[in-house]
């Protein structure tokens, strides 16, 4: 099957704007990589420090500088359901390692807090900057310099891609990501959303809301809707960073306990020593992030990877912007209903297919590129793959040719819809986001008066005193990164739907975010850019008639030029956001984080390389690094 012709065409957009930086990242890679063992590099005192605490045939095996040294980072934690079966995989992992002739560390742990927990609390304000605390604390596990290829344990959220971002810092080691696999199914959640929705009323106790949270999360593993921690996994898979099928089989099993045992061996595998060498930072190129943006769109994952997956790319030189999930959603099909797209949880989806059904769709589709490298070699397609016990082991046989549940996974000649469901609204508020997949196409469209709210509590009081019953657009501004982290704001979503449910017109306009539980309202998340970086959305008042249009792309004030120039932006006192919880911690992120749309991101592209070192794809030395904030604003003036 030949590529799609726009999938073409924005790949090829993304290798010409990314040369530059892209070039540099490779020779920054190419000039990390030793040849022999990395711990080579090092003296006898600091190797001696480096495995003093080591059983004696390991520390041999160290001392040899022969065999590879495998990093374990992980995020382990008790209070996350999804990283808890975290805790036994060391052990799995060091003996693998040792049977397939290597040695492996845990070289670090990195903080992963529960959205979950912190959901419309003080602590969700530290959410998104947690991303690139677990990239730092991912280079400070690997600054050792010990290790020759690295395993790393997460799931969730954030987790996942600060986990790789940081991993790309090292793009010269190998890596393997190691899923940890769903709780089984719980409460269904149709009736989950249900509650939730009484609960807002006032028709539901607290102790009823209790019963229903506790019977939809209910044991060790991932949350099974389709949020951000599931579509990390997804993403994984479709990246190559997985073993195949691996993402959704379940904690505490043999085939769990065996994958984990099989992706150490991989990474055995694919270091210098294993003779497959596989560096991270060459898996990650620019199909491979195209290819992450499609399968994203194919299942209707979270809205949070049009932050994450601009991220990662740019740690490995690349740059995309939402014009590309843009064009590529108008041409990917929906192959997945999976809540809160529909009512399937990703246990029904894997027993479905799973990812690699998606996989081999969008493959025989023409809207993936199969000419990318894995951790299992060259190809994607050998990810069209799922897992079985093989005794101890592992085999994988090719996942079936048909779906077994039409209602949660359809092959692409016949998908839920012909679009990816995910937009781009622009106007004179800015730029933004829309997941429409779970909204019906008769609130597509919102025409009505703006309220505004400076915080999601403020919105609660409005609605709690009755003050909402009409049709109105929300406009919660004072959401984003350099406000106060940019927190998602899921308090909001039972009240809204209420309001729709009863007839009332209603939408979201924020600079916050929705992630991965994105409903049936529509809404205009990451407004970009934001008040405090010189965004327009301080300019609305209440009354101003708002137009949301996914179908159009519009995101408007209806107000009249004249009127609209001679505003003054709103202020408000964000002090009480800064302190308490740990956030005067993060001063520095939010004073540094870049917009939405450039990634809410604290780190650099990669610096331009000497004009002595060879250029990737053709790029002329001395030119200006694509993606950098001139160059955004340029491409996309306010």
């Amino acid at each position: 099957m030949s590529m799609h012709p726009v999938v073409e065409a924005v790949t090829s957009r993304i290798i010409k704007r990314s040369r530059g930086s892209r070039g540099a990242y490779l020779a920054h890679l190419d000039a990390a990589r030793l040849h022999g063992v990395q711990r080579g590099a090092l003296s006898c005192t600091n190797l001696a420090h480096g495995f003093a605490a080591f059983p004696a045939n390991d520390k041999l095996a160290l001392k040899e500088q022969k065999k590879p040294s495998i990093a374990i980072v992980s995020a382990y934690n008790d209070m996350l359901s999804a990283h808890q079966p975290f805790e036994s995989f060391p052990k799995v992992i060091k003996e693998a390692a040792r049977k397939a002739g290597a040695v492996a560390q845990f070289a670090g742990g990195v903080p992963a807090m529960c959205d979950g927990v912190t959901q419309g609390q003080p602590g969700m304000e530290l959410s998104l900057f947690s991303r690139d605390t677990i990239a730092m604390g991912t280079a400070i596990a690997l600054s050792h310099n010990m290790f020759d290829a690295a395993l790393y344990l997460g799931i969730c959220d954030k987790i996942v891609p600060g986990l790789l971002i940081g991993a790309l810092h090292f793009g010269h080691l190998p890596a393997v990501f190691v899923p940890g696999g769903p709780m089984t199914s719980g409460l269904a959640n149709k009736e989950k959303a249900r509650i939730r929705q009484l609960y807002a009323q006032g028709k539901a106790t607290r102790e009823e809301l209790l019963e229903c949270e506790s019977a939809s999360y209910h044991g060790s593993g991932t949350c099974t809707f389709y949020g951000t921690a599931n579509s990390n996994q997804v993403l994984m898979e479709i990246m190559g960073l997985h073993l195949p099928g691996s993402a959704f089989i379940t904690p505490g099993t043999p085939l769990r306990e065996a994958l984990t045992a099989a992706a150490t061996e991989r990474a055995v595998a694919i270091s210098q020593q294993g003779g497959n060498y596989t560096p991270v930072g060459h898996v990650v190129d620019e199909k491979c992030i195209v290819n992450a943006v499609v399968g994203l769109l194919a299942t209707g994952g979270s809205t949070n990877h049009t932050l994450h997956l601009v991220a990662i790319a740019k740690a490995a030189g690349i740059v995309i912007d939402w014009d590309d999930f843009d064009e590529l959603s108008a041409i990917v099909p929906m192959l997945t209903r999976i809540y809160p797209n529909g009512d399937a949880d990703v246990n029904h989806f894997n027993a479905a297919g799973g990812p690699g059904f998606v996989i081999r769709e969008l493959l025989d589709a023409g809207l993936l590129h199969d000419d990318v490298t894995t951790i299992l070699g060259h190809g994607l397609r050998a990810h069209c793959s799922e897992p079985f016990l093989d005794g101890e082991g592992v085999t994988w046989k090719p996942v079936p040719l048909a779906s077994a549940d039409d209602n949660v996974l359809r092959t692409a000649a016949v998908p839920f819809a012909r679009d990816g469901g995910m937009v781009l609204v622009s106007g004179n508020l800015g730029r933004a986001v829309m997941k429409v997949s779970a909204v019906k196409e008769e609130h597509r469209v919102v025409e009505a008066p703006a309220l505004t709210f400076n915080s999601q509590e403020d919105f609660m009081h409005a609605y709690q005193a009755g003050k909402l019953d009409r049709d109105f657009v929300a406009v919660l501004r004072f959401q984003g990164p350099r406000a106060n982290g940019m927190p998602e704001l899921h308090a909001l979503t039972p009240a809204l739907s209420n309001l729709q449910d009863a007839g009332r017109h209603v939408a979201l306009v924020t600079d916050g975010r929705m992630s991965g539980a994105s409903g049936k309202v529509p809404a205009a998340i990451h407004v970009s850019p934001e008040i405090l970086a010189g965004g327009p959305l301080g300019l609305v008042r209440d009354g101003d008639i708002i137009r949301l249009d996914a179908g159009a792309g519009t995101l408007e004030a209806l107000v009249p030029p004249d009127v609209w120039a001679a505003r003054s932006v709103v202020s408000a006192d964000l002090s009480s956001c800064h302190i308490g919880m740990g956030r005067e911690l993060f001063s520095m992120f939010r004073n540094t984080v870049s917009e939405a749309e450039l990634g809410a991101t604290t780190f650099a592209l990669p610096s331009p390389i000497p004009t002595t070192v060879p250029l990737h794809e053709g790029a002329d030395s001395g030119e200006i690094v694509p993606g950098s904030d001139e160059d955004f604003l340029i491409r996309n003036p306010k």
